[in-house]
């Protein structure tokens, strides 16, 4: 485990002060998404978030990123309110959204361009194409390569800008299973070669004890934290262990219940 003691410099702590987040629908009808969210997320730290279709996972992670603002309380990266988009927390998406026109090399370096910094910065492009095993594919174009490479590239392009914390929402939901547990894997190496602090979304309970130092349960809408699960489980880690099992057991219930509070929410 990766903790603050030796997290590398990049690494940075996400603290959620009772976080709301209310969308209007088209109908002009107000819909309570996230409710009263707290949650301090220590530098270096892996953390999954899970729960039912709905209960604002994503949303969460869109907050941190930027790209939503939260109706009521704060989010902190360090001691900075997250106000809007910026380089140091990286977004990667199920769908590697790729530009098709470019390479895989200039893929990885469009954040750079884009904060006028590529040709500073060039020659780390190609030790991230290395970085997230695309060696030898860096002048391919999105369409030449399959949905595992693709989103490799899509990883490498949000590490090249040295982020504080990586965010990824389900960036292997599309991936067959075997290619999943490969991703899972790489995504485990870099997380230990870099120390950045991820928040991870999945809808896969094993994947996430699989990958995680502490799992976020999540109720439906609106979403509450429910349960914060610690995995008390060393690393490299067996998916056949009996500990695997009794902590995917012990998750699928505070689900169950998570969900049968939600339902009285409503009654």
């Amino acid at each position: 485990m990766v903790t603050a003691e030796n997290a590398l410099p990049q690494a940075g702590a996400i603290v959620f002060e009772q976080v709301r987040k209310i969308f209007v629908d088209p109908e002009g009808r107000e819909v309570e998404a996230l409710s009263s969210v707290n949650l301090a997320i220590r530098p270096g730290e892996f953390v999954s978030l899970v729960g039912p279709s709905g209960c604002g996972k994503s949303t969460l992670l869109r907050l941190v990123a930027g790209l939503e603002t939260a109706s009521e309380g704060l989010i902190r990266l360090d001691d900075e309110v997250i106000a809007g988009p910026h380089y140091l927390r990286g977004l990667v998406f199920q769908d590697p959204t790729l530009f098709p026109w470019l390479t895989v090399r200039r893929n990885i370096a469009a954040g750079l361009a884009a904060r006028g910094v590529a040709k500073q910065q060039w020659d780390e492009v190609d030790e991230y194409i290395e970085l997230v095993g695309l060696s030898g594919f860096g002048d391919s174009f999105p369409h030449q390569l399959s949905g595992g490479m693709a989103q490799r590239a899509a990883l490498a392009r949000a590490l090249v800008n040295h982020p504080k914390v990586l965010l990824l929402d389900e960036p292997l939901g599309a991936l067959d299973a075997f290619t999943r547990m490969q991703l899972q894997d790489e995504i485990l190496r870099i997380w230990q070669d870099r120390g950045t602090t991820e928040i991870f979304v999945t809808h896969d309970i094993d994947e996430a004890i699989y990958l995680s130092d502490r799992i976020i349960v999540m109720t439906p809408r609106p979403g509450k934290i429910q349960e914060i699960i610690e995995v008390p489980i060393g690393r490299p880690r067996s998916r056949n262990h009996p500990d695997f099992f009794r902590l995917r057991s012990r998750i699928l219930e505070v689900l169950n219940f998570a969900k049968e509070l939600s339902l009285s929410y409503y009654l």
